[in-house]
């Protein structure tokens, strides 16, 4: 395996374990899934602070799983650690019995061991063989996509996962150099990037290839077509009670995510009805307001934390919110009632009928 490569320092760590531990605390033995478990060091944490916890631990780099699972040694006997991407998670779980689980985090994007490797390819500062692989047994690599994609593929792919304005630009000087000869380098492909954008654009924004080398990420890995997959998954799979929380690092993750909530924690029925029809009551609610951001500490700390956005729900269960919701609406037409001609007094002493008891909005959030 050899000595660690990269420092790792969790993002929002204590926020995370903040969430998920009405979920992982609530007596007996929890399940919980680190869906891209990396270096482990949120799931190192969730271990120490829920002892009757059991870890699912999902990862399609076979260097970082080498290290986590040397990191969480000493809970082996409640660990499973897996070779897979995210989207795989209702197969890996099937095999190992576990029909429902209790947490799930989605720490998103590319991981502190892959930034800082340079033969990896993934970083725009230095040299290295294009490759950008998480999983380095399978699958293109950015070479194959630089010297192989026609302009039109290529130029989506900027524009699309990268959301480069210079998108068309890039992709011609990329085929021009390509007919010269085969586009190896990232230092070279850097180089390429920052000559296609004009000299003004430059002087913004941090470097010229960040955004090209995020797509190119992107489409070798398949992230986001993964995640789209995911999401949903891993919300099946939550036991009433149970929580998700996801960290994005940039705008078409952090899209994904909340378009995957926002379809669980709105009613699907007719907004006229005094009653929910069954099967179109939310499943889940929201544990924060929109996207939660670091604060300048969490910053200060690690640089790295500075484009996270923390999304959270939890799986509530319809027939207890619907309960709810129809002695709501008793409470509503009594109060409108009163307000009617010749119904009496609007003054009369009694509950503010201005807030139902326990009335609850789903944007309403833990923390905010």
């Amino acid at each position: 395996m050899g000595e660690l490569r990269g420092t790792h320092v969790p993002v929002l760590l204590e926020r995370c374990l903040e969430l998920l531990a009405p979920a992982l605390g609530r007596g007996g033995r929890t399940v919980h899934v680190d869906a891209t478990l990396g270096l482990a060091g949120h799931a190192e944490a969730v271990l120490q602070a829920h002892p009757e916890t059991v870890l699912v631990g999902l990862d399609r780099d076979t260097e970082a799983l080498a290290h986590a699972r040397v990191r969480l040694a000493r809970f082996a006997d409640r660990v499973h650690l897996e070779h897979a991407v995210y989207d795989e998670l209702p197969e890996v779980l099937d095999r190992l019995g576990y029909p429902s689980v209790d947490g799930v985090l989605f720490d998103l994007g590319v991981s502190s061991l892959q930034l800082d490797a340079p033969d990896r390819g993934f970083a725009y500062a230095q040299d290295a063989p294009l490759d950008m692989r998480m999983d380095q047994t399978r699958g293109v690599t950015a070479e194959e996509v630089v010297n192989t994609y026609p302009h039109p593929d290529l130029a989506r792919v900027l524009r699309v996962y990268g959301e480069e304005k210079f998108a068309g630009r890039i992709a011609s000087a990329i085929i021009r150099e390509r007919e010269r000869g085969r586009i190896t380098s990232s230092a070279r492909l850097a180089e390429l990037v920052r000559e296609s954008i004009p000299a003004p654009a430059r002087r913004t924004g941090g470097h010229p290839a960040k955004r090209t080398f995020q797509a190119l990420r992107i489409e070798v890995n398949r992230e986001l077509a993964a995640l789209e997959t995911a999401l949903p998954a891993a919300l099946d799979r939550l036991a009433v009670g149970g929580r998700l929380v996801v960290l994005s690092y940039h705008s078409l993750e952090d899209r994904l995510t909340k378009q995957a909530l926002a379809d669980r924690v709105r009613s699907t029925g007719p907004i006229d009805l005094p009653v929910e029809l069954p099967g179109s009551e939310p499943t889940f609610r929201l544990l924060s307001r929109g996207a939660e951001l670091p604060g300048e500490v969490e910053v200060t700390a690690n640089p790295r934390a500075a484009s996270v956005r923390l999304r959270a729900a939890e799986r509530i269960d319809p027939q207890a919110r619907q309960r709810g919701r129809t002695d709501r609406e008793r409470y509503r037409r009594r109060v409108k009632a009163m307000h009617q001609p010749g119904t009496g007094s609007t003054t009369e002493s009694g509950p503010d009928p201005r807030r139902a008891p326990g009335d609850t909005t789903d944007e309403e959030g833990e923390g905010t």
